[in-house]
C-alpha cells in the first residue's frame, strides 16, 4: 500500500541547550529538538525517525536533569504541542500529555468536577504525571485514569487501560501476558489520557486549588530554579525531615544548594552545572544513609552521558 507523502509542520532545532528547557536551568546540549505542531504532526514525525534514534520526551522539564556532556538523539517537546483538553460525553476528561497539572485542575473545577485539585501542586505536565504516577497531598494520578493513549515509534496511536500497567508509589511499569511487570517500553510514549473525577462543588474546588498554590508558595522555593521534590518519601517518613535532621539544609556544592526553605528541594542559586546538582543529590543520599540507615531514592530523572575522565 503506497502512503501519501506527509510534511512535518513542527520546528526542528539542532544542538540546543537543554538548560533552556528544564526548570533547573542547568545541563548540556541535545543533538536535535523537535517541537511538534500537534498530535497528528508528532505521529508523522515518529514515522520519520530511524529505529535506533534515542528519543526523550520533555514537558515542562520540571523533573529532569540533563548531564553537562549532553544528550544524544532527539528530544520531543510536548508542552505547547499536545495541549488538547476537553470534557467527553461520558463525563471523563480527555487531556493530552503537554497540559500542565495546574491547568487540568482548573479545567476540572470549571466543569464542577472534584478530586483534581492535587494536580495543581504538581509542577509538570500530564505526560510526566502518567509516566511516574505523580501525586501530592495523598492523591495520585493513576487513581483517576480510565485509559491512556500512547504513540508508538511507527506513529500508531494505541489505547491502553490501567490493567496493562503495574502502578505503585511514583512508579509505573507495563505488565506482560503473565502479569509480570517490566519497565515502560522506550518505543512508545504517553500522549494523552482519559481521567475520571467526581461531580461536585466547582467553587469549593477552585478555593482548594487557590489554598494549595498558596501553601506551595509559602513552603517551597518557587522563585529559584528547582525541579520540585528531589527524593521520594520513604515509607512512613518524609525525605525533607530526614535531610533536615542530618543538618543538610542550606548545604551547597558549586551553584547547587539544598533549599533553606524546604530540604527536599535542590535549587540553582546561580551558575550551577548539572554535575553540581547531581553531586549534591549523591552527597545528600550518602549523608542520610550514613546517619539514618535509610537510602533515599531520587524521583527526578537524570539523563545523558557521563563525561569520560579517561
Amino acid at each position: 500500500m503506497s502512503e501519501p507523502r506527509h510534511f512535518l509542520r513542527g520546528e526542528m532545532q539542532e544542538h540546543v541547550d537543554m538548560s533552556r528547557h528544564v526548570s533547573w536551568r542547568a545541563g548540556g546540549q541535545v543533538e536535535r529538538l523537535y517541537q511538534a505542531a500537534d498530535l497528528a504532526d508528532l505521529a508523522v514525525f515518529m514515522q520519520t525517525l530511524p529505529q535506533n534514534e534515542p528519543l526523550t520526551t520533555v514537558g515542562l522539564g520540571s523533573n529532569l536533569l540533563v548531564r553537562d556532556s549532553g544528550l544524544r538523539g532527539t528530544v520531543l517537546l510536548t508542552h505547547g504541542a499536545l495541549t488538547e483538553l476537553r470534557l467527553e460525553a461520558d463525563g471523563t476528561l480527555y487531556v493530552q500529555a503537554g497540559v500542565p497539572g495546574a491547568k487540568l485542575a482548573r479545567f476540572a473545577a470549571m466543569h464542577n468536577l472534584i478530586g483534581a485539585e492535587f494536580c495543581a501542586g504538581i509542577p509538570g505536565t500530564v505526560g510526566g504525571m502518567l509516566a511516574m504516577n505523580a501525586g501530592c497531598y495523598g492523591s495520585e494520578t493513576w487513581s483517576h485514569v480510565v485509559r491512556v493513549q500512547v504513540l508508538t515509534r511507527s506513529g500508531e496511536l494505541v489505547e491502553r487501560t490501567p490493567q496493562d500497567y503495574a502502578i505503585a508509589y511514583r512508579s509505573v511499569q507495563r505488565v506482560d501476558d503473565d502479569g509480570e511487570p517490566f519497565p515502560l517500553p522506550t518505543d512508545e510514549l504517553f500522549v494523552g489520557a482519559w481521567l475520571r473525577f467526581e461531580s461536585g462543588d466547582g467553587e469549593a474546588s477552585r478555593q482548594a486549588i487557590k489554598a494549595l498554590l498558596e501553601k506551595r508558595v509559602a513552603s517551597q522555593p518557587i522563585g529559584t530554579p528547582n525541579a520540585g521534590s528531589v527524593f521520594r518519601n520513604p515509607e512512613g517518613d518524609y525525605a525533607a525531615r530526614l535531610i533536615e535532621s542530618c543538618g543538610l539544609k542550606g548545604h551547597q556544592l558549586g551553584g547547587a544548594q539544598v533549599s533553606p526553605k524546604h530540604a527536599n528541594f535542590i535549587v540553582n542559586v546561580g551558575g550551577a552545572t548539572a554535575a553540581d546538582i547531581e553531586g549534591l543529590i549523591e552527597r545528600v543520599q550518602a549523608e542520610v544513609e550514613a546517619k539514618t540507615g535509610i537510602h533515599l531514592h531520587p524521583e527526578v530523572r537524570i539523563i545523558g552521558e557521563h563525561k569520560n575522565h579517561g
